[in-house]
This record gives structure tokens, sequence and C-alpha cells, in this order.
């Protein structure tokens, strides 16, 4: 297990608590729903948590609705519900989750780690729009796709959060053939390859 790298994140012990029950849980789940690959399972802390807690700087200045598309094992979501409630925020948080067995898993992590959010399982498309501030998603789509997800729930003035991997470049100018929008990169701390991009003032193209 890999709990240590949960030890110096500077945060209260509840949280710390709540960072490693839940990747009890998401361990506990995955082989029946496969939250994540029987791969990283070992790594749930290094490669997932860690990821998803990067996105922990970006709650404090929300102000309205997160909205966390296609959220799965609940990577970045349930990780940023957990630091809304280190912060003491009371972010208004919604996980949109498809597959029903995961929304299951969304929604017992949230009460059994104390949690405030809303989980709605359905697909992005279908969803009634969440006027969400901040929209954030983790390995869901291409960003043509996510920025076409995000265009039906982003408030006026919101921005997207989105962890991308390797191939930011390239997606970044396919999004461009479609959609006018204003983007920084930043680098992953967890993948010198990867990118959290930050996406603002989105219309059509």
């Amino acid at each position: 297990m890999s709990e240590s790298v949960l030890q110096d994140l500077g945060v209260s012990r509840e949280t710390r608590e709540r960072l490693i029950a839940y990747a009890a849980l998401v361990r506990k789940w995955s082989p029946a729903i496969n939250l994540v690959s029987k791969s990283d399972l070992e790594q749930v802390e290094t490669r997932h948590i860690a990821d998803s807690l990067q996105l922990a700087e970006f709650i404090p200045s929300t102000r309205g609705p997160w909205a966390d598309l296609g959220s799965g094992g609940g990577f970045p979501g349930i990780v940023v519900a957990i630091m809304a409630a280190e912060q003491e925020t009371g972010l208004d948080l919604h996980l949109v989750e498809s597959d029903q067995r995961k929304a299951a898993f969304l929604r017992t992590a949230g009460r059994e780690l104390g949690l405030s959010l809303t989980v709605h399982c359905t697909r992005v498309e279908q969803l009634a729009p969440l006027e969400a501030k901040t929209i954030s998603a983790r390995a869901l789509a291409p960003l043509t796709d996510l920025l076409s997800y995000a265009h039906l729930h982003l408030a006026p003035g919101g921005r997207c959060v989105f962890l991308k991997g390797q191939s930011y470049e390239a997606e970044i100018d396919e999004a461009r053939r479609t959609w006018h929008f204003d983007i920084d990169t930043r680098q992953s701390v967890t993948d010198p390859a990867a990118r959290i991009l930050l996406v603002s003032n989105l219309t059509h193209a």
C-alpha cells in the first residue's frame, strides 16, 4: 500500500484519514466494477489520488457549483470533495457518472466519508444544465469532446480544469478547429509529460 504518499500533504489528520479510507474503498469495489485497472490497485494513492489532489488549489476561488464530468471511481470528484471539506468552503459539488454501479460507488463513498456532494447517474449530454463555475474531468474524452460537454454545463465566466496526458498539445490543436477558448497549461506534479489545462472564455468557433 502507498499510504506514505499521503503523510506529507500538510492537511489535517481527518483529511488524511478520509483519503486513506477512500483508497481502501476503491480497492474493495474495483475488482467488481473496474474503478481502476488491476495493475493500478497498489498505486491508487500515487497514481490517482495524488494526481487529483492538484485540483485542490482551485476550490477556494470557485463561487458557484463545481461539476465533475465522467467521475468514474471518483478521480478527481471524490478527492475534490474531501479537500473541500478540509477547506470548509461549502462547495456545491456535482459528480456526473452514467454507469449505475460506479454512481452507486460514488454515493457510498460520499456517505461513508461524510462528504457533501450530489451524484447524477446520467449521461453528461442528457443532464439539465448545471451552470457550473468550475468543470473538471480526468481520463474521460479528447479535449474537443470535453469542451462540447462543458459548453452544456458551464456558467458565464466559468472555467474548466482538465487533467490531461502527454497528447495534450495535439488535443488543443484539434479542439481549436471547433472552439474558441483561452487556455493556460500547468505541468503536472505527478507526471512531467502531463498537464492541467485551464480553459476559459469558451465559445463555438
